[in-house]
């Protein structure tokens, strides 16, 4: 039976129910995340592990327990020899990272805005990009000399064709009425790009970021390994020739740190520069 307060009366006297708000059903694509779900999972998961290894149902020396590879860790730490090839491998990932990702946004504008570059530039970029980068490391020490050079310069590559490649396709995404309207105005092509085509490109160049980091991650690992006495990737060769695979983990770990640490940043970066979506 209705309360007087849900009815109304309609000009022929019927009772009429009231109309109730409906649910806001606009959100967009942001499903709900726990915070606390991921960090149980993994918990769960290195308790198997580790339950695993304790009852000798995995042989240790082919995957050490979680508690073996946090004693690898902490004495690589107390040594300083984990501090040592971390530290080379960040400056070869910083340096290389770097020149990469600037060269490519140079150049990914440049196919993105000019028909010239555009003409010359995807060729070049889809004949040269499916090449692995690791391939001419011994051409670029051939070239370079031994020394860092020529593992900046690998690292480098790997990042500048995937940065050209997310630029440009990002610059591609604008919409072209933004342009127009834009130029209807009569504004200058600098302010454009600056005001217009930039925006509108950051998020696919952000999510390049993303891409570059974890290529610069795994070329630095790979040119560590084949000619470098230091690094991370020198680290986990050395480890798996002798056989200490408790340190080989500990090594893989590292990189896994790395992994996750680069996409926090890049995480914060993208809530600082896109808050506008």
């Amino acid at each position: 039976m209705l309360d007087r307060a849900d009815v109304t009366e309609s000009p022929a006297g019927d009772a009429t129910e009231v109309a109730q708000p409906v649910r806001f059903r606009g959100a967009g694509f942001t499903p709900a995340t726990s915070r606390h779900a991921g960090w149980l999972a993994l918990a769960a998961a290195l308790a198997v592990w580790q339950a695993a290894g304790s009852l000798a149902l995995v042989n240790p020396l082919f995957l050490p327990t979680p508690v073996a590879i946090a004693r690898a860790l902490y004495q690589l730490a107390m040594s300083g020899v984990l501090w040592q090839h971390v530290s080379v491998s960040l400056l070869r990932i910083s340096a290389g990272w770097a020149l990469g990702t600037a060269s490519g946004i140079v150049v990914g504008f440049a196919i993105g805005l000019s028909r010239i570059a555009r003409s010359i530039g995807i060729s070049f970029v889809s004949a040269l990009f499916p090449i692995p980068k690791i391939a001419v490391l011994p051409l670029l020490i051939l070239w370079l000399g031994i020394g860092e050079a020529p593992k900046v310069a690998t690292i480098a590559l790997g990042v500048f064709f995937s940065t050209t490649i997310s630029v440009y396709s990002g610059v591609d995404a604008v919409p072209r009425n933004l342009i127009r309207m834009a130029q209807s105005f009569d504004v200058p092509f600098a302010t454009i790009v600056r005001r217009v085509i930039w925006p509108g490109a950051l998020p696919s160049i952000l999510a390049g970021f993303r891409i570059t980091a974890s290529v610069a991650l795994m070329l630095v690992v790979s040119a560590e390994m084949i000619g470098a006495d230091a690094g991370i990737g020198t680290f986990v060769l050395q480890a798996g020739n002798l056989m200490q695979t408790d340190q080989l983990m500990a090594g893989i770990v590292i990189l896994s740190v790395f992994g996750l640490a680069i996409g926090k940043c890049i995480s914060l970066l993208e809530a600082r520069l896109l808050h506008w979506r």
